[in-house]
């Protein structure tokens, strides 16, 4: 038996994979996580897993032309994504019942006469023989008919039952009373029988944009990464995120994380405070240290926000920085919440989050408000994964020999622990 077919030819399960292969080339080619890319859309990530899948195909296509945006689709790829959605989305809906025909009654023929009647002589139809009549002293009948005298009607009262009207009104009060409880049971079932449950209709996506760098090194050269087994010679600062995720590194100690957000528009967006969520605590990894130099020091500290990871509800506070490249140092001040952006005027946070004590996976979130809206943005790593930082705990840290291209302790190096 053939699949369902709709009505432009296209199988009901083609139709949908197409649209979802449509999706699914759209997230392939932005190369962000399902979650990332939730966030951004104001959808879960298991949602907008369903809708690459093909097991499930959104309500309207607002949401999947934001996908289309922020995937960087152009206008001609955004047309056959919408049309590949309306066949998908015509999947859903029922097909119209075809009319049925109601016969047109015909009118009866008049009776004919049976096979039994014979005409007579003069042409009349001559009465079929038939049993003798039971009496002799019944009427003979005649041709003439007359129709009996009209009664007149008797209204007649019956002790204990209602009168006529009374049946009436109570009959029409009955008929309203029945129609009401079947409506009600029908609304009822509506509320109370499974059915398709509708998606709920996604809230606009906030006004802000932002990217994350959560590799950085203390004045360009110098961070502690823990490995479980000896990694390769340090990479240079910029490949710092392909080299530890290769190797499965953690920060040792503490994570520098440079945020830069900035609006969608001219309007501004007003950025409200900055917090640290720890969603996760684990005792420190019992991992070697690896250090990325033997120590430097830059002539700037930029201004940044601080957290300590190992409080119960860490606090982002921002500290001033200090400029000592001049003949004479000057202090960068701290940002102060609230500030604004727009697409015009970006703003860069920079945060170090540190811990001795814990394994901790943490995210940033930051307030914000615009044009009579608010809103929280959760901020993870460069995938949406929470940020994570490991104390050191003891063991062995190393620093690289670029002379004897090996990792060496520091009693190795004669430096002393």
């Amino acid at each position: 038996m053939g699949r369902r077919v709709e009505g432009d030819g296209m199988p009901k399960d083609a139709a949908v994979e197409e649209f979802a292969a449509l999706v699914r080339a759209l997230k392939a080619r932005d190369g962000r996580s399902f979650e990332a890319l939730g966030r951004r859309l104001n959808v879960s990530a298991s949602t907008l897993h369903r809708y690459c899948s093909g097991a499930t195909v959104p309500e309207d296509f607002a949401v999947v032309a934001r996908l289309a945006a922020l995937c960087g689709a152009d206008e001609e790829e955004r047309r056959a994504l919408e049309a590949a959605w309306g066949r998908a989305d015509g999947t859903r809906r029922p097909p119209s019942p075809a009319p049925t025909s109601t016969p047109t009654p015909t009118p009866e023929r008049d009776a004919e006469p049976g096979p039994d009647t014979e005409p007579g002589p003069d042409g009349t139809p001559e009465p079929a023989s038939g049993p003798e009549p039971a009496s002799a002293f019944e009427p003979a009948s005649t041709s003439v008919f007359e129709p009996a005298p009209e009664l007149e009607p008797v209204h007649a009262r019956v002790p204990g039952l209602p009168s006529g009207r009374g049946r009436r009104r109570r009959g029409w009060a009955g008929l309203a009373g029945g129609a009401a409880a079947v409506v009600a049971a029908v609304t009822l079932g509506v509320v109370l029988l499974p059915g398709k449950e509708r998606e709920p209709q996604a809230p606009p996506p906030p006004p802000l944009t932002w990217t994350v760098a959560s590799h950085l090194w203390k004045d360009g050269c110098g961070h502690t990464y823990l490995a479980e087994r000896t990694p390769p010679p340090p990479p240079e600062a910029a490949d710092a995120r392909s080299w530890a995720v290769a190797q499965g590194a953690v920060h040792g100690g503490e994570t520098l994380v440079r945020v830069s957000v900035q609006g969608k528009g001219a309007a501004a967006v007003v950025l409200q405070g900055l917090h640290v969520r720890v969603v996760e605590r684990g005792a420190p990894l019992p991992w070697a240290g690896y250090r990325m130099d033997e120590g430097c020091g830059g002539a700037v500290t930029p201004r940044r926000f601080e957290a300590d990871l190992d409080r119960p509800r860490p606090v982002a506070r921002a500290l001033d920085g200090y400029d000592a490249s001049g003949e004479e140092g000057r202090t960068l001040p701290a940002v102060s919440f609230p500030y604004a952006v727009t697409a015009a005027e970006p703003e860069e946070l920079l945060v170090s989050a540190r811990t001795a004590k814990c394994d901790c996976r943490w995210y940033l979130e930051l307030e914000w408000s615009s044009e009579g809206r608010r809103g929280t943005v959760r901020i993870g790593d460069e995938e949406g994964a929470p940020f994570r930082t490991s104390g050191v705990a003891g063991g062995p840290v190393y620093g690289y020999d670029s002379a004897g291209r090996a990792w060496i302790t520091g009693e190795e190096s004669g430096q002393g622990g």
